[in-house]
């Protein structure tokens, strides 16, 4: 008893107060987290209970911000970064155990967003994957089922060039960014019912400062799941950022694999009744269609761009020529090595596994679609 007693004496000299609670959550959270590898149903179940409940409080008081609270903790790094820094070496020179107590402290501050982690966001890179969620049958995508997606996605395309406005500039949304995400909403709320795995709530899509910047890096959006913010670089196309926002508006209700996000996003726009947002949603698509395609055969590929509405065609050699100032940069090389590392050890494939969108929109379209000769 006296050992027991000597012990906790010692780590109250060593260990701030408040880092012991920490650290007692992060390993409860690390147990979580085990918990998830290896029950995906439990990792369900946590996904549409707990961290639901979570997702939608940090989304409902970060809602309360007009700009993106987790974009600006972003930008304040550095200096918060120093003044932490500088409050721990004067807390060092000033109290006994200084040094040790400053570095339980600061690595208490890491279990707090694995923590925040585990409980918002960890349980939907580990439960079922959704063709199953989504009663799917998919299997491996012949190249005549592949040509006859891509053929039901062009004739939808062009059918819709005929109801989106385009200029010369490329295709027109005709209304706001609120706008997009009202319809968003009532898509997903539609998409609520008929799969219960799916959360709805409402909550903004924060349009990003540095957009500008942060294409360099290839990103369109980012959701920020220690302030439950889905976030969207505003400086792509109109036809990207309105599957952006579906994109990381699934992110915030759980979404969490990338390929899931993609073709959840993909859904929500063609079910919605505006025509740019399925206009958009099928324009995205046929960009991952052909480029599957183009893995066996270039000919092809530029076959399919010549069957498009001459306006939808123009829409994506218009988005070519923004993308060429992006292309080629040192920071979307970096972050895709970091996007990468952080998705295979979320339990994915890493950013191969982006091509899985392709296999469950065949398996999702097996009805609609017929081959051609």
């Amino acid at each position: 008893m006296n050992g027991f007693k000597k012990a906790i004496q010692k780590i109250k000299k060593y260990v701030p107060a408040a880092s012991v609670v920490i650290f007692c959550i992060t390993i409860f959270s690390g147990i979580l987290f085990a918990a998830f590898i290896f029950f995906p149903d439990f990792a369900d179940f946590f996904n549409e209970t707990v961290s639901a409940a979570m997702r939608l409080i940090f989304a409902k008081i970060t809602a309360l911000f007009p700009a993106s609270l987790g974009e600006y903790i972003i930008l304040a790094l550095p200096v918060i970064l120093f003044l932490v820094l500088r409050g721990v070496f004067k807390y060092m020179d000033s109290r006994e155990h200084g040094f040790a107590r400053s570095l339980f402290a600061l690595l208490s501050a890491v279990g707090v967003l694995f923590s925040l982690f585990v409980f918002n966001f960890a349980a939907g890179y580990r439960g079922a994957l959704l063709d199953e969620k989504l009663s799917l049958k998919r299997s491996d995508v012949s190249v005549e089922e592949l040509k006859a997606t891509a053929n039901y996605v062009v004739d939808k395309l062009n059918e819709l060039s005929e109801e989106v406005e385009f200029t010369r500039n490329g295709s027109v949304r005709g209304y706001s960014h609120e706008d997009t995400v009202e319809l968003a909403y009532e898509s997903y709320e539609n998409l609520s019912k008929r799969y219960d795995f799916i959360q709805n709530f409402r909550a903004p899509v924060k349009r990003l400062a540095v957009s500008d910047i942060m294409t360099y890096t290839h990103i369109s959006g980012v959701y920020s799941y220690f302030t439950g913010e889905a976030n969207l670089n505003v400086n792509y196309p109109e036809f990207v950022n309105v599957y952006t926002i579906a994109h990381e508006m699934a992110h915030q209700r759980g979404i969490a694999r990338e390929n899931e996000a993609n073709f959840i996003a993909y859904l929500v726009c063609i079910d919605s009744e505006d025509p740019y947002m399925r206009y958009a949603g099928y324009l995205n698509m046929f960009e991952y269609l052909v480029s599957a395609i183009g893995q066996d055969s270039r000919d092809d590929v530029a076959e399919f761009y010549r069957s498009l509405d001459s306006r939808v065609y123009n829409d994506l050699v218009i988005y070519s020529g923004f993308f060429e100032k992006y292309s080629d940069s040192t920071a979307s090389k970096v972050t895709d090595a970091v996007n990468d590392t952080y998705l295979v050890l979320q339990g994915t494939e890493g950013t191969r596994s982006y091509g899985m969108v392709v296999d469950l929109a065949v398996a999702y379209h097996a009805n609609d679609v017929s081959p051609r000769d």
